[in-house]
């Protein structure tokens, strides 16, 4: 199969998503320019900022949705069931599944004086079923931390080139703040300038390389968690926003590079379009492909951005869609060149390889296929710049991931002090880190991760049902990512029983009960309210 006839459908089918589907969407929430958005009503300075511009908040959306999730899960699919199944996914959850779950979460959000999904499920369902939301995030932001600060730590351990630009773009992400909100500087300008600064980092990263010897994962891991505490607790117009904005361009930059190589070489895919249902360890195709790949199609993880801080710093709903939706798609694409990227540019065999024990990992794998495809137009940079975008989005999560978990753990846990609440997520997720390898925590972050999407879905519906209206663009998304988040948890918890491996088993066991205590409280406001269910 050549990539070429891969990449124009995908591209078609999502291009049809955004501009037809997601504009029905709009509609059906009733998008309204007039509204005054919440970031502007509740302004404090700290958590509620209006975005400079859409495309300010676009980036910052987009760089933390992303992280390595929609590259190292589709990277692990394809080399378990093949290349189609994961395809298939990505396009069509994207434009389905993904792509409402973002944007209606925004919409809700929003209509809530951007409050989090877990608190509006307290308005719509009950407080139980706040305090099981609030509980189940909680836990699943616990294992964000802990498995992206691991990939993180592995990368920068092993390629020492990309220490420098990685660090380097905190310190301009700060000047570009800087320029942005406090001197008020034109945002071209600013942006310009910024990136400059970035470029001028990437070109002393490959001259000074940082190796920190044998100790290097625990040094690297011991840091980025310390930065993860200083960059939640601060105000995210210093760094989140700034840092954020100038990322999402390293990624626009990797994916109109890998999509121009994609064209001028359109290798031939070498990997099997289907392997097998059963891939022994790594479970059934149904349900966890749809787990392993969880950013690259549909993510509950993305609620908690769209509802935890983009709805705080959302100018206009006018821009809800192409945020939220235009996001999701955005994605979705990063994920089929990612498809395309090891399919085509690793050797049959030579994936399954890197991807165990003592491997290069998911990203460098994900080095080694783009310097593959981009030769053409990168001229043997291409392996470089992978990492390097992969490892500013992997900052880009976590601070933004510890900073959901800093508001949850003040909600749930009822302590105002941010300092306090932000240590205690950083030291339950390092211990994490330091007893257990990504590959260990990557399928129970998965599985916990969709069935918070799941439960989003099931939030959403709810809202929809207390207005009348009708639950068609929800209710089948909502059944099958249930069924599916599920099912891959209870594979977990047998999994897990099989190895020994105690704690996985009571983490995954634990997301069970909650997720069924949460929809018999559904199904009991349902009756209750005497709600019935328009689903056509």
């Amino acid at each position: 199969m050549n990539s070429l006839v891969i990449i124009s459908g995908s591209i078609l089918f999502l291009s049809i998503g955004y501009f037809w589907y997601a504009r029905i969407l709009e509609r059906f929430f009733e998008v309204n320019s007039s509204n005054i958005a919440p970031s502007k009503e509740y302004y404090d300075g700290i958590d509620y900022v209006p975005a400079k511009n859409w495309l300010v908040l676009f980036g910052h959306h987009f760089s933390s949705i992303a992280g390595a999730g929609p590259i190292v899960g589709p990277i692990i699919a394809v080399a378990l069931w093949g290349w189609l199944p994961a395809l298939l996914w990505v396009v069509f959850g994207s434009i389905l599944l993904g792509g409402v779950h973002d944007f209606a979460a925004i919409m809700i959000s929003i209509r809530h004086k951007a409050v989090s999904i877990s608190s509006i499920a307290e308005t719509v369902i009950s407080k139980r079923s706040k305090l099981i939301f609030l509980t189940f995030v909680w836990l699943t932001l616990i294992l964000v931390i802990a498995v992206f600060t691991s990939l993180c730590a592995q990368t920068l351990a092993s390629d020492t080139r990309t220490v420098v630009p990685c660090f380097g773009l905190i310190f301009v992400a700060v000047l570009t703040g800087w320029m942005l909100y406090w001197k008020k500087i034109k945002s071209w300008i600013a942006t310009i300038i910024g990136l400059s600064l970035l470029l001028a980092c990437i070109i002393m990263g490959d001259f000074i390389p940082v190796d920190l010897g044998h100790n290097a994962f625990l040094i690297w891991g011991i840091t980025l968690l310390v930065y993860s505490f200083i960059a939640s607790v601060i105000p995210v117009q210093i760094l989140l926003q700034p840092r954020d904005y100038l990322s999402s361009f390293l990624l626009y930059f990797g994916i109109i590079m890998g999509g121009i190589g994609i064209f001028v070489a359109h290798p031939v895919i070498n990997a099997p379009a289907f392997s097998k249902w059963d891939a022994g360890g790594g479970g059934w195709l149904w349900p966890m492909l749809f787990v392993i790949i969880a950013c690259g199609a549909n993510s509950g993880f993305h609620a908690l951005i769209a509802s935890g801080t983009t709805a705080k710093q959302l100018p206009n709903e006018v821009f809800a869609k192409r945020i939220g939706y235009g996001g999701m798609i955005l994605e979705g694409f990063l994920a089929v060149i990612t498809i395309l990227v090891v399919s085509a540019g690793i050797a049959p065999g030579v994936l399954k390889t890197m991807l165990a024990k003592g491997g290069a990992g998911p990203i460098g794998a994900f080095g080694k296929g783009y310097d593959e495809i981009t030769k053409t137009v990168l001229f043997g940079k291409g392996g470089l710049i992978a990492i390097l975008i992969l490892n500013s989005f992997i900052l880009t999560t976590l601070d933004t991931a510890t900073r959901i978990a800093r508001y949850i753990s003040q909600e749930l846990f009822k302590i105002n002090n941010r300092f306090f609440t932000t240590f205690v997520v950083i030291s339950i997720s390092g211990f994490l880190v330091l007893t257990g390898s990504w590959n260990k925590i990557w399928p129970v972050f998965g599985s916990s991760n969709q069935m918070v999407a799941a439960l989003t879905f099931v939030v959403i519906a709810s809202w929809l049902l207390c207005r009348g209206k009708t639950l068609k663009f929800v209710f089948l998304p909502a059944v099958f990512m249930l069924l599916t988040a599920t099912g891959a948890l209870l594979f977990q918890i047998y999994d897990s029983i099989r190895t020994k491996n105690f704690l996985i088993m009571i983490i995954a066991t634990a997301l069970v009960a909650m997720a069924v205590l949460m929809v018999f409280d559904v199904i009991a406001v349902i009756r209750r309210k005497g709600l019935k269910c328009r689903i056509l």
